[in-house]
């Protein structure tokens, strides 16, 4: 089993800055890359920010020189630091990863179950 626990969400006004972290856990065996992606009502499910084992990122160009995304792989964590936060960035963010367990051949993507970011004053 994989579990990935996001946390960090919350009510911001405009300007405004939040941290997401987010948590993997279980039978990992590597990680090739972890992200974020994010959903509002009514739309589809896009990607934020990825991140690779090797360092390499890539990122949305509506958050792009505003979020920054980032690991600390000894501990299999993905954090998303989001500043000058905007309305339109409202959104249920879920955490991925695309990671190979033991034991098992391949690799997969899990998903954590998300968290609200909401920007309003």
């Amino acid at each position: 089993q994989v579990h990935l626990v996001e946390s960090g969400g919350g009510l911001v006004q405009p300007g405004g800055s939040l941290r997401l972290s987010c948590a993997a856990s279980g039978s990992i065996f590597s990680i090739v890359t972890m992200g974020w992606y994010r959903q509002a009502p009514g739309k589809q499910r896009e990607l934020v920010a990825v991140i690779t084992n090797g360092g390499s990122t890539n990122y949305a160009d509506s958050v792009k020189g505003r979020f920054t995304v980032s690991t600390d792989n000894a501990k299999n964590m993905v954090y998303l630091q989001m500043n000058s936060l905007k309305p339109e960035d409202t959104a249920v963010y879920l955490c991925a990863a695309d990671l190979a367990r033991r034991g098992v051949d391949g690799t997969y993507t899990y998903w954590g179950q998300g968290t609200q970011v909401t920007v309003s004053s």
